[in-house]
């Protein structure tokens, strides 16, 4: 995710300064950004006067202490709201004081990351979507002390990466993955009672509501692991027991079958 919210910035003219915890991890993001990029050029998207100009904008860090001329942060961290707490506050003792700091958090509480920082007027949610070049929409959440002008900022910064912006209210989930997240945690219960099989409950899915993927082939390209911590943050807050995670799913987590990302979940790849 945050590769891919590197490569839109940049490929929308803005400099872009990423961080990684460690520098294999940072070598391997920024390969990955310009195999995107050079798919896009494959795909003739793009130019590959496009690509080089996007690579430039980008450069690289394992030091936070560079952010401290940053004018917007966008965190991309995993769903903990404890290590979000620790990377926002900080941001906020290296960042200039007009810095808007973002989190790209897909079910946690805006406030509650903003509460550790002295600049909550200036905390948002920024919640791109995967794969971050190809779908369009950002979901901007604006907690309870986020200012007018940071709202307003950050929905023309979203816009001029060429998304489509829709507004939450700061809540477990916000729009999109309080919907979804009930969709598959349903279809991973008919599989685990065998009412249907993955492929019958995917297949039912896409042809009969037409959606682009099933539920259980788009759990895998999430990442396993993730849809749990996902379900987890917004049953603790709501106590809804719709969002409870089955069985099936925690296994699978514990079994380190967590999707795509490690070659095998409810498919293999």
């Amino acid at each position: 995710m945050g590769g891919g919210i590197a490569q839109v910035c940049a490929q929308s003219g803005y400099p872009v300064l990423v961080s990684e915890i460690s520098d294999d991890l940072l070598r391997k993001g920024l390969a990955s950004i310009k195999s995107s990029l050079d798919r896009s050029v494959q795909k003739e998207r793009i130019t590959e006067l496009d690509r080089d100009t996007a690579i430039d904008l980008i450069r690289g860090t394992t030091d936070t202490g560079e952010f401290g001329e940053c004018d917007l942060v966008i965190e991309a961290a995993v769903e903990d709201l404890d290590l979000k707490k620790r990377i926002f506050k900080k941001l906020d003792g290296i960042c200039p004081e007009h810095a808007i700091l973002a989190s790209n958090t897909s079910s946690l509480l805006i406030g509650d990351i903003a509460a550790v920082t002295g600049r909550k007027e200036k905390v948002l949610g920024m919640h791109f979507f995967n794969p971050v070049p190809v779908m369009k929409l950002v979901e901007l959440v604006r907690a309870a002390a986020t200012s007018e002008e940071t709202f307003n900022a950050g929905q023309e910064f979203c816009r001029s990466l060429g998304k489509t912006v829709v507004t939450a209210r700061d809540s477990p989930g916000f729009v999109v993955n309080r919907l979804m997240t009930t969709q598959i945690l349903g279809a991973i219960h008919l599989l685990e009672s065998g009412t249907a099989t993955k492929e019958d409950i995917d297949s039912a899915m896409t042809l009969g509501l037409n959606h682009p993927m099933g539920p259980l082939a788009l759990a895998d390209l999430i990442g396993l692991d993730t849809l749990l911590e996902i379900a987890e943050n917004i049953y603790n807050k709501l106590k809804d027991k719709q969002y409870t995670a089955p069985a099936l799913l925690r296994r699978m987590v514990a079994d380190g079958k967590l999707g795509r990302k490690t070659g095998g979940g409810f498919y293999e790849y």
